[in-house]
């Protein structure tokens, strides 16, 4: 990469200093991939011309780092993830606010999303273990040198893909341009700058939790409702078809009359915290995701 455009990248970055770390990668994306294309393409059509005339021009039609910058501010004002959260400070009473979760979309979203992690995750696991597993016994083939980069290249494309679904249904801003690759860099080059990537490793590691936090998460959700729904139906389950609520070989517990109103109640209310529990754990691992798959330079 010529280094006035590297310059380019270093002043634009700093004018969007305080801007989410998505919406810097993003724009650094945008930036390389157009200033390296522009260039490239000028070079073909005025081959006499200096290169360094030529890059002034492309930076001049593209804009300076404060114009650039300043657009993209304007963008990520506008333009936010349907399920964020607000910024502005939640003033309703705290039982408002307990009861309010029950349609809440980011709440709804979260849960979506840590039942869908389970399966992610295996997938996303078997394709990092298959890929470590064979590059390392392909290692001393050309070819397996060849899977290698292309594997890390998977990640890269798996960890996009990944962000957008953080995105859609955690509210999370995640980057929505893939990490620019300088095609004018032999596949060697190439290779080595993916090695060298942090954002290549965290999104590695990434893959490889997901797999025991999607069960974790899977298996805290499913049994809350499981237990909240019990709860509820209980008056069903204990008059209807006799089934009580504890049953340990011949010792079965049944609830009283009395006691029914409060279990019922009590279902409906191990409903609302499952719904807080999953909002909570969303924010959590939403935050963790930006952290490991978003570049930083």
């Amino acid at each position: 990469m010529s280094n006035a455009i590297e310059q380019y990248l270093n002043q634009l970055k700093h004018e969007m200093a305080g801007c989410d770390p998505a919406t810097v990668q993003d724009a650094l994306s945008d930036a390389e991939i157009h200033l390296n294309s522009a260039f490239e393409s000028a070079r073909k059509a005025q081959p006499e011309t200096a290169e360094a005339l030529l890059l002034q021009g492309v930076i001049e039609k593209y804009g300076s780092p404060e114009e650039v910058a300043s657009a993209y501010r304007d963008i990520e004002a506008r333009v936010v993830p349907t399920l964020a959260r607000s910024s502005e400070p939640d003033i309703r009473p705290l039982s408002s606010r307990f009861l309010a979760v029950t349609y809440d979309p980011r709440a709804w979203g979260s849960l979506l999303y840590l039942l869908l992690a389970m399966p992610l995750g295996i997938v996303y696991f078997t394709w990092a273990a298959t890929g470590l597993y064979l590059s390392v016994g392909l290692a001393v083939l050309i070819i397996g040198i060849l899977f290698f980069g292309f594997f890390l290249l998977s990640v890269r494309g798996i960890a996009l893909v990944e962000g957008r679904i953080v995105e859609a249904l955690l509210g999370i801003r995640m980057p929505r341009r893939p990490i620019f690759s300088d095609h004018s860099l032999s596949w060697w080059e190439r290779l080595k700058v993916l090695v060298k990537e942090r954002t290549t490793w965290t999104s590695l590691l990434y893959m490889l939790l997901m797999m025991p936090l999607g069960m974790i998460y899977f298996t805290v959700v499913i049994f809350g409702f499981a237990l909240s729904i019990s709860c509820i139906g209980r008056p069903i389950l204990q008059y209807a078809f006799d089934r009580p609520f504890l049953e340990v070989e011949h010792w079965n517990w049944y609830w009283s009359d009395g006691m029914m109103p409060l279990v019922v109640i009590a279902g409906f209310v191990i409903w609302i915290l499952v719904l807080h529990l999953a909002k909570l754990l969303g924010r959590l691992h939403g935050s963790m995701a930006k952290a490991m798959l978003v570049k930083s330079r």
